[in-house]
């Protein structure tokens, strides 16, 4: 399944793996239906490495999950950052 963010520069389109991740692609898709992500900034940006956002703070400590807190990580060892324009959920434990 993939996700289209609409930004000011233009626009992502974004892979989810939710046979692999389901807990966390339930979270982000339930989160981009209700407009939880409209406005959102991406807050942190190392040129050449990564870009983040999603916190709705705009300080890269807020947020919740559509359940309220936090859930149990989904890593998979089949899914590495190899490429460009990999996508991940942050976690702040």
């Amino acid at each position: 399944m993939s996700v289209t963010l609409h930004t000011t520069l233009g626009d992502l389109k974004v892979e989810l793996f939710c046979e692999d991740t389901p807990r966390t692609a339930e979270n982000f898709l339930a989160l981009c239906a209700s407009g939880y992500y409209d406005g959102c900034a991406f807050h942190r940006n190392i040129k050449g490495f990564m870009l983040q956002g999603g916190d709705p703070t705009g300080t890269g400590k807020g947020g919740k999950s559509i359940w309220g807190g936090k859930f149990p990580d989904e890593l998979r060892d089949h899914l590495k950052h190899t490429n460009r324009g990999i996508l991940s959920m942050a976690n702040a434990g």
